[in-house]
């Protein structure tokens, strides 16, 4: 009886120990270490005619006579572009590598800044990441700051899952010079939940950006042209995703080497 017992208090504990090393493989995530020899490059395009820009009367609002200054206004109008492209080239796409275990460190992948200034957002599009525990604890990953004199702006930052949002931050900066270090805030994503962070400012809601929460530091955000470039990948086959907020997505399988490869995606307007 003591042999049966033993034996599946034996069994029990590897068990447990397996499934202790299977949930501390899936808590681990990306892991730094050193980059590859491959790339991929290549353009995003867009399908169709870009949706057409809102055109935001600035006299309606508050700091009628700051905002309405914006080097983008004419006669107290301005033009809030949500999609942008040029012959057909779409501009602020977010290209990544959607699972990858490991490779070269993150280094300001995933680090960003929100500059608040003439009653806009400087960049529309950037990429943000959840923390580690040291960074969240020292802070600077994230941070919005507030440029414009004797103007309150209230950053309100989202987590976009289709037509829910889920509140990450409400941070008033009333005065030139506020910084809002939101880091720990962000750290509050989650990798199965979260893709879209929105950032608008609650004051001056035609104020908004948009970033791609990334898991890994293999991204990239489409220029002008809709070129753009991911490096330092080690070789294998990935699935490689294309995704702009008000268009939409496309995935492809893209095999990397020690050298160069090239994805060419295409976006459809709606």
């Amino acid at each position: 009886m003591k042999k049966i017992v033993l034996g599946v208090m034996v069994a029990s504990m590897a068990l447990t120990l397996v499934a202790s090393t299977s949930f501390a493989a899936k808590k681990k995530g990306y892991a730094e270490g050193s980059a590859g020899a491959g790339s991929i490059s290549g353009t995003v395009s867009l399908k169709g005619a870009a949706m057409a820009p809102i055109m935001e009367n600035l006299a309606k609002g508050k700091n009628v006579e700051l905002c309405s200054k914006h080097p983008k206004a004419k006669d107290g109008i301005r033009p809030r572009i949500k999609v942008s492209a040029a012959g057909g080239k779409l501009k602020d796409a977010v290209v990544f590598i959607e699972e990858i275990d490991g490779g070269k460190p993150w280094g300001d992948g995933g680090k960003f800044t929100f500059d608040f200034k003439d009653c806009d957002i400087t960049q529309l599009m950037g990429a943000v990441r959840k923390p580690s525990k040291a960074e969240k604890k020292a802070g600077g990953l994230v941070k919005v700051i507030n440029h414009d004199t004797d103007t309150l702006h209230n950053p309100h930052g989202y987590s976009v899952v289709g037509a829910s949002r889920k509140t990450l931050f409400n941070k008033p900066l009333p005065s030139k010079g506020d910084v809002a270090d939101v880091t720990k805030n962000i750290a509050r994503l989650k990798q199965k939940k979260d893709k879209h962070f929105f950032l608008q400012c609650d004051q001056h809601n035609y104020m908004e950006a948009d970033a791609r929460i990334v898991w890994n530091p293999y991204y990239a955000i489409t220029g002008a042209d809709g070129s753009f470039k991911i490096d330092g990948i080690p070789a294998g086959k990935y699935k490689v995703t294309a995704w702009q907020p008000y268009v939409g997505s496309s995935t492809v399988e893209i095999t990397v080497g020690d050298g160069a490869a090239k994805a060419d995606f295409t976006l459809t307007a709606k």
